[in-house]
């Protein structure tokens, strides 16, 4: 007995330190990878990449921004209502086991498809042109799946207690989802939105044949209804990740290098900022609800 105690437990020390070497070999390699492009970014920078003219990435970075917001609009409450349901509501029948399968080839679709059945769908059959709505529909068919995912199984891992309590007291089953349930499960929905949004960022191939390659910008011109207003939805818009394609493939201009290596750089510090913020919001909301995890 003494012999096996003791074999498990050198077994246990063994996984440990096998584990410990998987974490860390992949944060060394998160921080390298990182680290080399930031420094490499940087390294030939100029200050009028940061204008908002054709000598610089301005356009470029608010586009993408945009983009994601307006992505994030359309797949976050649809994704958070799509999870909620599968996770209180949804019974075990072929209905709802069809929709799982969907959800679950929706996620793994690869982008250049998401991009033509968007051409197709959104520019084709509406007779629209490249636009940023047509963009960010595209990528909020690639964000739905991992939102909803991530929800369901925030819900299903909430000890049934805060179910149980809620409806005790006199609560309805909405109400309970509603004022309980969801506020608990926010961090992970948050999460969820992170990776969505991380992939928004980072996203070209499904942009490629809905939001364009070109942006024609007037930051003097706020009729939202003009083709060169910033907060128009419907006006062609490039990306950061379609720049950097861009610089890196077609373009002539002399800086292409230099301009291709510093938007990656805003590409990468872009979604570092934006996860710190949402662990920040979802920090802030845990303490404002009093859940303690």
């Amino acid at each position: 007995m003494i012999k096996k105690i003791n074999k498990y437990k050198a077994e246990d020390k063994i996984m440990t330190v096998i584990l410990y070497a998987f974490g860390i070999f992949t944060l060394v390699l998160l921080f390298l990878l990182c680290g080399y492009i930031i420094v490499n970014g940087l390294k030939d920078f100029k200050l009028e990449f940061l204008s908002f003219s054709r000598k610089g990435i301005g356009n470029q970075f608010f586009n993408t921004v945009y983009l994601v917001f307006l992505a994030l609009l359309i797949s976050t409450p649809l994704g958070i209502a799509t999870g909620i349901y599968l996770a209180e509501y949804a019974k075990d029948n072929i209905v709802n086991r069809f929709i799982r399968i969907c959800i679950e080839t929706l996620s793994s679709l690869p982008s250049i498809v998401i991009g033509l059945f968007g051409a197709l769908v959104f520019i084709e059959y509406t007779g629209a042109q490249w636009n940023l709505m047509a963009g960010a529909l595209a990528v909020s068919i690639l964000s739905l799946p991992l939102i909803a995912t991530t929800t369901e199984d925030a819900f299903r891992a909430l000890p049934s207690s805060y179910k149980k309590g809620s409806m005790c007291i006199g609560a309805t089953h909405w109400q309970s989802i509603y004022r309980v349930m969801l506020p608990a499960c926010m961090p992970r929905i948050i999460t969820g939105i992170i990776l969505a949004a991380g992939r928004g960022f980072g996203e070209a191939a499904a942009l490629l044949f809905t939001a364009g390659m070109s942006t024609n910008i007037n930051w003097t011109q706020w009729d939202i209804t003009s083709k060169q207003c910033a907060l128009n939805p419907f006006r062609p818009g490039e990306t950061l990740a379609l720049y950097i394609w861009d610089l890196k493939s077609l373009s002539i201009n002399p800086n292409a290098e230099a301009l291709a290596n510093f938007s990656s750089a805003v590409l990468i510090l872009m979604v570092l900022v934006f996860s710190l913020s949402a662990r920040f919001l979802s920090s802030h909301l845990d303490k404002k609800s009093g859940i303690k995890k």
